[in-house]
C-alpha cells in the first residue's frame, strides 16, 4: 500500500558524480532512472527538481554580491545539463517524461506552466522542473518546496548521501544522533541542516512534510513510498 500518491523527488548534483570528482556518472543514473521506474509502475505522480552542484556552484564562485546573480543564472544552466541527462536515462529506462524550465528554453524544454506540470502528473509522466525558481538567491531546496506546493504534492523526498536528518554532521561527529522523526518547528529551532531558511519556511506554510534519506542505498525510494521506516520525517504535527 503506497503512503503517497504525489510526491516530489529533490535530488542534488552531487549525487549524479558517484564516486568521480564532479560531473555525472551513468550508471548512477541509470540506478536512479530504474528505482524511479519502479515507483511510476506503481501509481506514483512523482516531479523532480535536481540541483547543480555537480558541475557549477554559484555561491563558491561569486566573490560578492556584484557577481552572485550572475553566478546564480549560470547555475541554473547547471540544473538544466543535469535534467536532460535525467529526462534521457529515464527515457532509455520506458518512463514518460517532460522537462519544464523556469526559463525559456523552447529548443529543450516546456515553460513551467503549473496547471500543465499537474496535467502531466495526471497522465503518468514524470516531470523534471529544471532552472531552480528561474530567479537569482534562491536555492533549488527553495523550487523544490516552491514547485511542491504549486503541484500540491503530499511530501517531498530529499534524497541526500546520508541516511537522514543528524543532531550534528555525522561526517564530523562520530556521536551524532540521527532521528527518526523531528518537528519542523525543532529544525528551525536547532538550525539542523534539511533545507535552507527560505525553503522549510515554505514547507511550513503549506504544511508539507520532507523526508529526508539515503538515495544511494538502493531501493531506499521505494521504501520511503511504501511507508518503510527510512531516513528522518520532518513534520508540522505541532503547527
Amino acid at each position: 500500500m503506497l503512503k503517497y500518491k504525489r510526491v516530489l523527488l529533490k535530488l542534488s548534483g552531487e549525487l549524479l558524480m558517484g564516486k568521480q570528482e564532479y560531473g555525472i556518472d551513468p550508471d548512477v543514473l541509470e540506478r536512479y532512472a530504474s528505482e524511479v521506474r519502479t515507483v511510476v509502475d506503481s501509481g506514483v505522480e512523482l516531479a523532480i527538481v535536481i540541483g547543480g552542484g555537480n558541475i557549477f556552484r554559484g555561491v563558491e564562485w561569486s566573490a560578492d554580491d556584484s557577481t552572485r546573480a550572475h553566478a546564480d543564472y549560470m547555475g541554473m544552466l547547471a540544473t538544466m545539463i543535469n535534467a536532460m541527462a535525467l529526462q534521457a536515462a529515464l527515457e532509455h529506462a520506458g518512463v514518460f517524461t517532460r522537462l519544464l524550465s523556469a526559463i525559456k528554453m523552447e529548443q529543450i524544454a516546456e515553460p513551467f506552466i503549473r496547471r500543465r506540470a499537474i496535467r502531466h502528473l495526471e497522465k503518468g509522466r514524470v516531470v523534471i522542473f529544471g532552472a531552480g525558481t528561474g530567479n537569482p538567491y534562491f536555492t533549488t531546496d527553495t523550487a523544490a518546496s516552491l514547485r511542491a506546493a504549486e503541484i500540491g504534492a503530499e511530501v517531498i523526498l530529499k534524497g541526500t548521501r546520508v541516511s537522514g536528518v543528524y543532531s550534528a554532521d555525522p561526517e564530523k561527529d562520530p556521536n551524532a544522533e540521527r532521528f527518526t522523526t523531528i518537528s519542523g518547528m525543532e529544525v528551525l529551532r536547532r538550525n539542523l541542516s534539511v533545507m535552507d531558511l527560505t525553503a522549510i519556511t515554505l514547507c511550513r506554510e503549506s504544511l508539507i512534510p520532507i523526508v529526508v534519506f539515503d538515495m544511494n542505498e538502493e531501493g531506499n525510494l521505494v521504501r520511503v513510498l511504501n511507508g518503510e521506516p527510512v531516513g528522518t520525517t520532518v513534520h508540522w504535527n505541532d503547527v
